[in-house]
């Protein structure tokens, strides 16, 4: 999860996180490559004395018409790319739904039989020591590790928008309609997120925790649960 003074990115925790990032750094680094020679040329207009003669201006206007496309096609293929491998749901190891409320998110595994529960903040008079106010939840979402995990994610009453950071996931939840989106956590691990669209008065009060654990842990979690 994000740290006081942080200003990079989480830690990727998904596969589509890390190209994410490596994308994110991709674009700074022809963005750096831009500015540098934007402040070379400006410091050569300003220190060095102007010429007025007639000169061909063919292989110039030749340059500056091929270079920004050239730009354009190295940013928009990875990107492309990127949203191509985030909207392929190939074959769910599991499939959950996501409910948005004001102000809690309730989790249906469809794919288990009456398995479902309601996730409200932990108040902070109640909150365990070391764990993290306002972003503690008293029923986390379960995840087995190394599994293709969908989410369906709608609303019951106003927009939501169920988000994660660290797994590289953001998608709303709008009442009547239903969205989706996928993740794969490699590694165990508990991934911390909120509602991302503002939607009432406690709005900054419904964050989202997703627990990743192997697969024997999580099959014995919901055996317990489910029964």
């Amino acid at each position: 999860m994000a740290n006081h003074m942080q200003l990079n990115f989480q830690d990727a925790s998904s596969p589509i996180m890390e190209e994410l990032l490596q994308f994110h750094d991709h674009a700074l680094m022809v963005a750096l490559a831009i500015c540098s020679l934007v402040l070379y040329l400006l410091t050569i207009m300003l220190t060095q004395k102007l010429s007025s003669s007639t000169v061909d201006a063919q292989a110039i206007e030749l340059i500056w018409t091929i270079l920004p496309a050239a730009v354009l096609v190295a940013l928009a293929l990875p990107s492309l790319r990127i949203l191509y491998m985030m909207d392929e749901i190939n074959q769910p190891d599991l499939t959950l739904k996501a409910i948005g409320h004001q102000w809690y998110w309730t989790y249906e595994y469809t794919d288990f039989k009456d398995l479902t529960f309601d996730s409200y903040m932990t108040p902070t008079t109640e909150l365990p020591l070391g764990h993290f106010r306002l972003l503690e939840v008293d029923h986390r979402m379960i995840v087995p590790t190394g599994s293709t995990i969908r989410i369906i994610v709608t609303a019951d009453d106003v927009l939501h928008s169920w988000a994660v950071p660290s797994l590289g996931v953001k998608t709303d939840a709008i009442p009547g309609r239903l969205n989706q989106t996928s993740f794969l956590t490699p590694r165990p691990g508990v991934y911390y997120g909120q509602c991302s669209e503002i939607c009432g008065a406690n709005h900054s009060f419904m964050p989202i925790v997703v627990e990743a654990v192997p697969l024997a842990n999580f099959e014995s979690w919901s055996s317990l649960t489910s029964s």
